[in-house]
């Protein structure tokens, strides 16, 4: 799933080719993927593009009085080409969503597609004249790149969550999912499944400051990459997310996994947990 890197970097990256243009065609290939229906999308054709921006793991193009927001969710992206196809997709082809054209001041006649792998499709987009209309946003809490650490220690205070779940909780802390989550974890040398509201001040230090060290490094690394490479260089960056039995970058020791529902998340024994193996529900199944 995009999370905050990744987001604020389409997000940047739609500002560089998008504002400016004039949206033209809107094609709908997966009519599932629109949650609203008032204002039509179609309204949206022949507005100048006039901003875009992230909203937690919400990305938004700004065209007047009116927001395009999506959410990737789990297996969405956002693919720009230069040269689309001027045939309309057939609806329920393939891995696209939504198309939508434009008329850049150039003459250029760019498009960006929604795509969504695999088979339970979860992306969405909403129309909108205000992004608080979008219920996944109304419910957001800070961002994680713009919290402070008084208020990171007053949400964690507020919550008897482990710290895994409360990090990605969107309603207590906005942009990080699954893979950051466990990245900034093992960088703060800490347990996923500790307390959120027990940890002392200095570990709520150590854990603020490598959410920020962890997030803002990702954000840099993303900056200026077309859409096409950002999901190699989020998987670059990683020490532990999905790589499962590989060696811990910092004591060689194999990193674990834990997984839960559709889930599952990597740590260091070694490192987070002083040796400890978090409990797996499903390797305790297996070994029923």
């Amino acid at each position: 799933m995009p999370e905050l890197p990744e987001v604020e970097a389409l997000a940047g990256f739609l500002r560089e080719h998008a504002v400016r243009s004039v949206v033209g065609r809107i094609d709908i290939a997966a009519l599932s993927v629109l949650k609203t229906f008032d204002p039509p999308i179609t309204v949206l054709q022949g507005r100048d593009v006039t901003d875009a921006a992230r909203f937690g793991k919400h990305l938004a193009l700004q065209a007047g009085d009116l927001w395009l927001i999506t959410h990737l969710s789990r297996g969405g992206w956002l693919r720009w080409t230069d040269n689309p196809s001027a045939a309309p997709p057939k609806p329920g082809k393939g891995p696209l969503a939504l198309r939508v054209h434009f008329f850049t001041p150039e003459g250029s006649t760019p498009a960006f597609d929604l795509t969504e792998a695999g088979t339970k499709k979860r992306l969405a987009v909403w129309l909108v004249h205000d992004p608080q209309e979008v219920p996944g946003i109304a419910r957001l809490g800070p961002d994680a790149l713009a919290v402070t650490e008084p208020e990171f220690a007053e949400i964690l205070g507020s919550t008897t969550a482990r710290l895994k779940t409360s990090l990605v909780d969107q309603s207590l802390l906005a942009g990080i999912g699954n893979a950051y989550s466990d990245e900034i974890l093992h960088v703060a040398k800490l347990s996923p499944f500790a307390s959120s509201s027990k940890l002392d001040a200095e570990s709520v230090s150590v854990l603020y400051r490598a959410m920020r060290d962890v997030l803002a490094d990702a954000v840099a690394r993303s900056e200026g990459q077309d859409a096409a490479r950002l999901k190699g260089e989020k998987r670059s960056g990683m020490r532990v997310h999905a790589r499962t039995g590989l060696p811990c970058p910092v004591c060689g020791d194999p990193v674990r996994e834990v997984s839960y529902a559709e889930r599952s998340f990597q740590y260091c024994a070694t490192c987070q947990t002083g040796g400890k193996i978090l409990a797996d529900r499903r390797m305790s199944r297996l070994l029923k």
